[in-house]
This record gives C-alpha cells, structure tokens and sequence, in this order.
C-alpha cells in the first residue's frame, strides 16, 4: 500500500511535473514575446524621444540666434543720436514695464484675436469732413490804394503774417542752433527759397538777406532785437502796430529773436490768416534732395511704386512715385501701414518732470540733463514751483511710453500683423523701453532699416532734415497715430493730412488725460472695459468741428480762409 501509494505519488508527481513544465514552456514563450514587444516600444520611445530632443535643441539654437539678433536690431534701432549718446549711459539696461498686468492683457487679446479687417478704422465721418475743402491757394487781390512802399526789414524765424501786418520785407527765415540737437540746417537746406518766395510774392515781399547798409548795424546796440521775453504769447496784431511798427520805422529793421506763437490766432484779420495757411500749405516745399530720399522711403515702406494720395503729389513734387502700369494687379498691392510718431525723446522726458518708474539712476540722469539744457526749469524745481510727477501725469502731461501707445493700439483692434512705421525713432531707454512694444508689434521699421547708411549720410548729424524724411513718411501713411498731440511734428503732420488728404487720411490722437485715468485703473480694470473706453477716447476726436478760436491753424485748419466749407 505504501508501494502503491508511493507510485501513485510518484506518477501524481510526474503528472504535475509534466504540467509544471509545460506551464514554464508556455511563460517563458509569453515572456520573450513581451521582452520583444518592450524592447520594440523602448526603442520607438527612445527614437522618438531623440527626434523630440534634437527638435528642442534646434529650436533653442534658432531662439537664440533670433534673439542675438534681434537684440543687436533692437541696439542698433534705438540708439539715441551722436550727438547726446554721451549723456546717456551705454550699458544695456532692465526691461522698463509699468504695467505688467495689462500689458498681459494686450499680449493674450493680440493672440486669441488677429485682426484682418482695414487698417483704417478711424476714418472721419466722410459726410462731415466733404464739406471742408483747402481754399488759401486762391490768389489775393491786393487791395486798392495799398502802397508798395516797404516800413523796413523783418529778420524772424516763422512771421510771414507780421511781414504783412507790418508791410514791411521779410528776410528769409534763420533758424536757431539747439545745444540739444546742434543741428546747423538752415531754411534753405529743408525747403525751397526760390519757390517760396515766388509763390508768396503778391502777399509779402521775400528777400534773401538785409541790404548792405544795413548789414553792418548792430541790432541789439539800437534797439531792433526783440526776444520772446519782449513780447507776451498770443499778441494782438495792435500790439505789434503799436509796439514793434514804430521801431521798424525808426531803424529800418527788426529782428524777432526765437519768435514762437507770438502773434495770436485770433482775432486776427481775414487775408492774414489765410497767408499763414497759404505759407505753411502750399509755399514750403522740400528741396529735391529731400523729396527724393523720401519719396524712395515711401515706396520701400509701401513696398509698390504707385502714388496713393494728394499728400504724395504736394510733398514730393516730380518725385512722387509714378503709377504701375496695371493696377488691378493684386499681387502687387500697396503694403498699407500705420505712422507712429513716438515723441519719447529724451529732451521730451526729461522736460515733462514726469516719472517712468526707472529708479534713482533715471531720476538722477534725466535731473543732469535738464540742468544743462532747461536751467529754468531747474530753477523752478529748486523753487518746489513745479507740479508732482503724479499730479503731471493725472493731467495728461506725461508723454506716453512705448508700452502704453502699444497697450493703445492693441486695444483700438490693432494685430500683431500690423505694419507700423516709427517716427521719432530716438527712444530714451532704448531696448529697455521698446521691447515691451515689439512683442506686441514685430513688424515695425524706422528710416534707419529702409535707407542704406549712404543714402541716409547727407541728412547724419541734422535732425531737422531727418524730421522732414519722418514727416514725409508720416503724412502719406495710411494711418498716423501720435502719442503727444501737442509735439510740434505731430500737430503740423496732423493738420496736413487735414488739409490735403481728402477725407482719407485718419489720425489716431489720444487724450493723455483721458488716458491716464484709465491707465490709473490698470490692477482691476477688466480688458473689455478698457479697451471700450479707449476706443471711445479715440473715437470722440474724430468728431469734425471747425477750429475754436485760439486754436493753431496748423494743426488745425477747418476754418474761414483756410478751408472753405461748401
């Protein structure tokens, strides 16, 4: 039994012994199959993995380069001019943001929302602005009786209408050297003396210099110089008959020295205030070195060699591009852009007394600079006789950094697609200042990227000829938007593309004052809310209405003897 049993158990255990074996067969069949399939996946995974790690690394060696290269654009765009770099520090300095929040805002609206609709969308409401048309080019009749008989010689920067008043000849313009551009330009090398003075030759008598007898007198020594100091802003034409006529007619000249604004818009006779429209409209023409660079900047930025507009023909003359020969070829449409007039010069920083939120090296720097180059308005700080940076910002004072005229743009709709010329291109801060700007708007170029170095080297070292290729490029712009509406470039571009520009020349013109307000609100202002309400700021300045007394005619010239309204 125990025999039988231990047979029994021995073919039990033979039994599952041979069940035992086949089972391990079976696993181990399984198992090299999994290994299989494991060592498969590990080498897709594997192989995939380093696909995605020479990806990476091709993508980081492509950021770089794009970064190295476009930091050493940035550096090379927006460096301040020759003639100031000394004052500013080199070293590259930290990105300036004052608004991160929304200016995160504007980066995620920019992204989820490409704009592809017109590049004009603030156009002025055509039925108001068809009714206004340029009318100081009609010839005036001089009056019966009037004499020819001349009272003397006037020796002034920007007076054709005091000429007149005074009857007397006006010498051609002399411009002032600035110890803050040292800019030595002279009338003749921005405009034209002979057609200016023969388009205005029967409103006022041009001469080029003073006689010979006259030549020699000291000015000062017999009384004839008149300074700014001598005369009040805004002076009635009765002041300059009873103050500077007599003077006039004693010594046979007068020289108004710095004269600004000095003779008021209003009241001021009919046939004067039509010879200020038609001197600043159409008797200033560029010389044709001028019309030609910017004529060849037009067509590069425009990327076409049609002419678009009326602003072409009275700003470029012969050189005005000529029209292609098919114009329903699509494929060589005009790129169309917006001009950005960006007055964050440093001068303009340091004037406004505002704070940018540079720290103490900034405040120091821009303090050095205003101590050298406004010593009045030094006096005034020492004096506490100047306005806070916050209450000058709370006014509207302030003029508007790169990163809050992009916050802007982004929201009045424009995309990061947009086209954007940049005039005034010597930001203070350089790349610090700009790069929260250039993230937004890639696609922005300067004069200095479209113009070869020697195209641009006759025009090196004068800032007030570089300013007309800016103007140039400003005024025949599909859209001009402006960051200080009370900058002397941006006011005369503004009324020029009011005046030529046939109801299709929008202008973007911010209220800084609104704006502060709004900007006061950045760390709980929602988007939606923000970009309304800058979008009705804009919107409520193109509102058509004639000028109101006082206001300049040159920005702003709807008005009887400038502009007709039919």
């Amino acid at each position: 039994m125990g025999k039988e049993a231990a047979k029994k158990g021995g073919g039990a255990g033979r039994y599952y012994a041979a069940k035992g074996g086949e089972n391990n067969v079976g696993c181990g069949k399984r198992h090299a199959l999994f290994c299989n399939h494991l060592r498969m996946a590990l080498f897709v995974f594997g192989l995939m993995g380093s696909f995605f790690l020479l990806d990476s690394l091709m993508l980081t060696v492509i950021h770089h380069f794009n970064l190295h290269r476009r930091g050493s654009l940035q550096r090379r765009r927006w460096i301040v001019p020759q003639n100031v770099e000394s004052e500013i520090p080199t070293e590259e300095r930290a990105e300036k943001i004052m608004y991160a929040r929304l200016l995160a805002l504007a980066s995620a609206a920019i992204s989820k929302n490409e704009i592809h609709d017109s590049i004009e969308r603030f156009n002025e409401p055509y039925n108001q602005t068809s009714s206004w048309r340029p009318c100081s080019d009609r010839e005036n009749q001089i009056p019966q009786g009037r004499t020819r008989t001349r009272s003397g010689y006037i020796l002034v920067c920007n007076a054709v209408a005091v000429a007149a008043l005074l009857n007397a000849y006006l010498v051609i313009p002399k411009f002032l050297y600035s110890s803050v551009w040292k800019d030595t330009s002279q009338f003749g090398d921005i405009y034209q003396e002979d057609f200016f003075m023969s388009y205005l030759k029967n409103d006022v008598d041009i001469v080029k210099e003073l006689p010979s007898h006259l030549q020699s007198l000291d000015i000062e020594a017999i009384g004839s110089l008149i300074t700014d100091n001598d005369i009040r802003k805004e002076s009635t034409p009765e002041y300059f008959l009873q103050v500077v006529f007599p003077l006039l007619l004693k010594n046979g000249v007068v020289h108004f020295y710095g004269f600004g604004n000095r003779l008021a818009f209003d009241p001021l006779p009919w046939d004067l205030q039509k010879l200020r429209c038609k001197c600043n409209f159409h008797a200033l023409k560029y010389v044709p070195r001028i019309q030609e660079i910017g004529s060849l900047l037009v067509r590069r930025i425009r990327k076409h060699n049609s002419s678009l507009n009326m602003l072409d023909e009275h700003l470029l003359g012969k050189h005005m591009p000529h029209a292609p020969v098919s114009r329903n070829d699509t494929c060589t449409s005009p790129v169309k852009y917006l001009a950005l007039h960006m007055r964050f010069e440093m001068d303009m920083v340091a004037y406004s007394l505002c704070d940018f939120d540079g720290g103490e090296n900034e405040r120091k720097e821009l303090q050095a600079y205003r101590e050298v180059h406004f010593p009045t308005l030094t006096m005034q700080i020492k004096n506490n006789n100047s306005l806070s940076p916050e209450e000058s910002r709370s006014l509207g004072k302030c003029p508007l950094t790169p990163e809050e005229a992009a916050i802007m743009l982004t929201a009045l709709g424009y995309g990061s697609r947009t086209y954007i010329y940049l005039a005034g291109s010597r930001i203070y801060g350089g790349q610090s200042r700009m790069l929260s700007f250039t993230r937004l708007y890639p696609n922005v170029i300067t004069k200095e990227d479209i113009l070869t170095p020697s195209e641009l080297a006759p025009f090196k070292n004068f800032s007030s000829q570089l300013a007309a290729l800016d103007f140039i490029a400003c005024a025949t712009a599909d859209v001009f938007a402006m960051t200080d509406s009370g900058s002397q470039l941006s006011s005369l571009v503004n009324g020029y593309r009011i005046y030529h520009g046939r109801d299709h020349a929008p202008t973007i013109r911010p209220n800084k004052k609104r704006f502060a307000r709004i900007l006061s609100e950045n760390r709980t202002i929602q988007w939606h809310d923000f970009r309304e309400r800058v979008r009705k700021m804009v919107q409520e300045n193109q509102r058509i209405i004639a000028r109101r007394k006082g206001r300049s005619i040159y920005r702003l010239p709807r008005t009887p003897g400038c502009m007709c309204k039919y």
